[in-house]
């Protein structure tokens, strides 16, 4: 993958991809039916955790519970929507080597470890130009399909945070199980949706420190010291920055703010 463009036949890619899964979706006109129980997922073992440094990113669409979702027509709709917009969200997310953790409802949340993707790169730098690139992919090619159908746009909201995490399996083996991560670097991620507005990328002050410098300074700014976040060894408030790099077109070499 490369972090500094978006090739015109990786665009071409994704194109593709909303037209076969809008299809898909066309297709499959009885995806919401009336059932008894609640589908169960496969088993999987329980193990132990492990411990790395990444980059967490959680992504929030932006008013979605506002949405009619009554009758089965609207939810039916919204099944449709989820659809078509997660499946770019998680390619893209995959496609920058993350991992997709968990689908949250109406949102996600993405590892990026230190030296993954190919070619390896540091979390931090990863996650940050993939939120940028599902910012263009919503705005370009997913937004446009749901107009067209009559459909609200979506916009949604992302918060990145960097540091040593404990990816774990927990649950009771043959009957519920879980990944989850444990660490404030996944609080704080998740917490920086809070103070994010519709389209924005919020980071903190780790992952500030580790971008490449031009990036820092040309398109990290202060949003927040007071955080009610601190460090633990100097007592210093944790700042969050808003990213404004986007990508303006998909052959430039580089992020704009």
């Amino acid at each position: 993958m490369n972090y500094e463009i978006l090739p015109d036949t990786y665009w071409e890619e994704q194109i593709q991809r909303m037209q076969d899964v809008l299809q898909k979706i066309r297709d499959r006109a009885q995806s919401v039916v009336t059932a008894r129980e609640v589908p169960q997922d496969e088993v999987l073992l329980l193990g132990t955790g492990r411990r790395l440094p990444m980059a967490v990113l959680f992504l929030d669409i932006c008013c979605f519970s506002s949405r009619p979702s009554g009758s089965a027509e609207e939810q039916a709709l919204v099944v449709h929507t989820f659809n078509l917009f997660f499946t770019g969200m998680i390619r893209i997310a995959e496609d920058y080597g993350g991992t997709v953790e968990k689908n949250t409802g109406d949102g996600l949340m993405v590892y990026f470890e230190d030296g993954g993707g190919d070619p390896p790169e540091d979390g931090c730098k990863r996650a940050v130009t993939a939120a940028a690139t599902m910012l263009y992919a919503t705005e370009k090619a997913i937004n446009p399909v749901l107009a067209s159908s009559g459909i609200a746009e979506i916009s949604f909201r992302v918060g990145i945070d960097h540091g040593q995490v404990t990816i774990a399996e927990v649950g009771a083996a043959r009957r519920f199980r879980s990944r989850v991560a444990i660490g404030s670097t996944a609080n704080v991620a998740s917490k920086m949706l809070e103070v994010a507005g519709p389209n924005e990328i919020v980071i903190g002050d780790q992952v500030y420190q580790r971008l490449p410098r031009e990036w820092s300074q040309q398109l990290a700014h202060l949003h927040l010291s007071q955080t009610g976040w601190v460090y633990v060894t100097t007592g210093a408030p944790y700042a969050f920055y808003k990213f404004t790099g986007r990508w303006i077109s998909r052959t430039q070499s580089q992020l704009n703010g």
